[in-house]
Formats: C-alpha cells, structure tokens, sequence
C-alpha cells in the first residue's frame, strides 16, 4: 500500500478516512453522477484543498463558462481569485465544437499537482471512435501520471451504465465514485459509492453525504 506521503487528501470530510487518508498520488479518479449530485462542489473543494498545502491546481471546463464555476466556488467561501494571480491556478474552457482534439493538457505551464476535467461524458459527441478515444485518454493518463499529476474526470451515466456515458472510463481509470441523489422514497437522500480505488483498502459501504455551508461532507453509518 502506498505511504501516507504518497496520498493526497480530497478536503471533502468525512472521505479521506474511507479510502487510508486520501487519493494516491498521481492516480486517475473517475467522480460519476447525475446531474445535481455535486460532482462540480466534489472537485472544486478537491482543487481547493490542495492550493491549501501549495499544490497548484487547473480545472479543464468542457461544458460551462469559468465565470459560472467561480460563482458555484464563492457560495462556498472559495476564492480562487488570489490563486490564479499568482499563477497556481487556471480555469481553461475548452470549446470542442472549434477544437475537437484532446492535446490540450498544458500542464507545466501551471505546474499543477491537480487537475480536474469536466465533463469527459462531452468527448462521445465528438469522438466517433470508441477504440481511438480509449487509447488517447490511456495516452492522457500515462502522461499525467507520469507527470504526478492527481486528476478528477467528471462523468455523468446512461441508463444502461451509471458511471460513464462512453463505456470505457471506469475501466481505464485508477478509481470510481459514484455520487448519487434520491429525492423520495425510503432511500431519498444523497449517497456516495467508492466502486474501486486500486492499492487502497477503501470502505465497500454506500455512505450517505450531506451539503452544508462548508460544502460536501460524507456522514458515518
């Protein structure tokens, strides 16, 4: 099992000690839920949480505008203003429809330790070629690991499979959790599943989570 010094914490309470003090270094997180789960608060308290303990961090928005995920961080008390002055942080938009390719991970410019793209469920539109997408993102993923870059891919599910819309993420990535929301029912509530986490002896329970004022916290059970 990795060290402690080979972890990076998530900043989300309540998680870390799930999953033995937080994510392995330089692994690739898939973060899966529906729209409203909290996947967009998830990863921004992640990237927050490292700029903490001086971790430069980049978040790649492939749907929304900056602004809109600046506005979602300040409800929360999370100003990235001051970090991206300073240059260890950067929120790229990525538009897809004027450059469909996915060499767009300028990293070293940002030395960034963490980085977060949302969402990866878009590239289906624009990738025809389910067997040329796998080997590019594997490609992507090699490169950042190599690099000990810890990353965040957002996705949102089908009906058939409820953690990728492309059918390959889950399996080429280092760990899946799965974030979900009930409205009504015996079971209405927000949960969150860890389905894999590799080199970690991670909680197999699904545990109930709450949004507050301080943003996600995972509840004991």
């Amino acid at each position: 099992m990795p060290r402690d010094s080979d972890r990076v914490a998530t900043g989300i309470q309540g998680l870390d000690k799930l999953i033995q003090g937080g994510f392995v270094k330089g692994s690739t997180v898939l973060l899966s839920g529906e729209a409203g789960t909290g996947k967009t608060l998830f990863s921004l308290r992640f990237l927050w949480e490292g700029l903490q303990k001086g971790e430069p961090g980049v978040y790649i928005t492939l749907e929304e505008t900056a602004e809109d995920i600046k506005k979602d961080a300040e409800a929360f008390g999370w100003d990235f203003s001051k970090y991206e002055k300073s240059g260890k942080f950067a929120i790229i938009e990525k538009n897809l429809f004027e450059n469909p390719e996915l060499d767009f991970l300028d990293l070293d410019r940002h030395k960034a330790k963490r980085l977060v793209m949302d969402s990866i469920s878009i590239l289906s539109i624009f990738v025809e070629d389910q067997a040329k997408l796998r080997n590019k993102l594997n490609e992507m993923i090699a490169e950042l690991r190599r690099k000990g870059v810890t990353v965040i891919m957002v996705s949102e599910g089908t009906p058939k499979n409820p953690y990728s819309r492309l059918g390959v993420e889950e399996y080429i990535t280092d760990a899946v959790v799965r974030l979900d929301f009930t409205p009504i029912g015996p079971q209405a509530g927000r949960n969150l599943f860890i389905k894999k986490m590799r080199r970690t002896k991670h909680s197999e329970n699904i545990h109930p989570f709450e949004i507050g004022k301080d943003g996600i916290k995972v509840l004991s059970i």
